[in-house]
């Protein structure tokens, strides 16, 4: 069975926003999945997908921090014609990467315990974010 659909994400402000539930309420199709994956697609330059911890919200303060510390704002680039912080978040977003492949057990992600779905959002102002979600499986009997 393959399924794929295209769902919009609110615009949030920069940061690492845990988008699980937002996925999960637009795909109601994951259950009949007993086993499979789903691959989830952002199609965008200057935002990125990574999962990580899903309880402790210190750990998108500390997320951003870090990325800001690894590509800093201040580096004399080159492409600047959307802003201070375009050319920053293209780097952010290369770095992380636009897909993530999560098993499906069952019906439901198979994630661990304390894992979530990260919109990583890296401009200032960004517009709602695109995503593809693409599930690929055998139904459940």
């Amino acid at each position: 069975m393959w399924f794929q659909k295209s769902v919009t994400i609110r615009p949030v402000r920069r940061g690492f926003h845990l988008i699980t539930d937002e996925i999960l309420s637009q795909l109601p199709e994951l259950a009949g999945v007993d086993v499979g994956w789903l691959q989830v697609f952002i199609q965008h330059t200057s935002a990125s997908l990574t999962i990580n911890e899903n309880a402790d919200p210190d750990v998108r303060i500390d997320f951003e921090t870090a990325m800001n510390q690894v590509v800093p704002e201040t580096l004399d680039y080159v492409h600047t014609l959307e802003g201070r912080d375009d050319m920053p978040a293209h780097v952010k977003a290369s770095l992380l990467g636009p897909s993530l492949l999560i098993p499906i057990t069952q019906g439901r992600l198979a994630l661990g315990t304390w894992q979530g779905i990260y919109l990583c959002e890296h401009r200032d102002a960004a517009p709602p974010r695109r995503l593809v979600l693409t599930l690929q499986g055998d139904s459940r009997r």
